[in-house]
């Protein structure tokens, strides 16, 4: 008895890795999304292929979320759209909320909103704000969890490095990918 308990505790862990492996890894694929951006466009990881993305997950009520909006927007005016994007992914449930949010702090990098967490949950978060930093092949370069300095000299420096826009980097020899 006690064996076939153990058997099923050690399968059940077995599957529960196997549905976490889509989760994001360091060095690994991240998982594939899909998006609807405000203007109602459709976004997915292709979209942003060749280019470093910044993924971050928001909410309007999240007072870290508030906190870190201000460097987001900073970041989306200091490196070169054609290397890397940002994408903030909401969380709200109200639409009204969300978009009060983007007014209010003159939101200027992609914005989408998922409401169901899905795409969250793909990717592991577990609170927010928490960003994702994905490099130009579609493998996952660093996970930052709550508030980050997206304008410390050191960040723009790593991601300037990352999308090869940095001068003298290896990668900025190389053609971006079709978007």
């Amino acid at each position: 008895m006690r064996r076939a308990i153990l058997i099923l505790v050690l399968a059940a862990g077995a599957l529960a890795a196997g549905a976490c492996s889509g989760r994001a890894t360091p060095g690994r694929p991240v998982p594939d999304f899909h998006a609807r951006l405000l203007n109602g466009r459709e976004v997915s990881l292709a979209s942003f292929r060749g280019r470093v993305l910044v993924l971050n997950f928001w909410a309007s009520w999240c007072p870290p979320c508030v906190e870190e909006t201000p460097a987001l927007n900073a970041l989306a005016k200091v490196l070169p759209p054609a290397r890397v994007a940002i994408l903030g992914i909401s969380i709200d449930e109200d639409p009204v909320a969300y978009r009060t949010f983007l007014n209010r702090y003159h939101i200027t990098f992609l914005t989408a909103r998922d409401p169901s967490q899905a795409i969250m949950h793909r990717y592991g978060t577990v609170q927010i704000p928490e960003t994702y930093i994905i490099s130009p092949d579609g493998r996952l370069a660093r996970k930052l969890v709550s508030v980050a300095n997206f304008t410390s000299p050191t960040m723009i420096a790593y991601l300037r490095r990352l999308s090869g826009s940095a001068p003298g980097s290896p990668a900025s020899l190389v053609p971006l990918a079709p978007r």
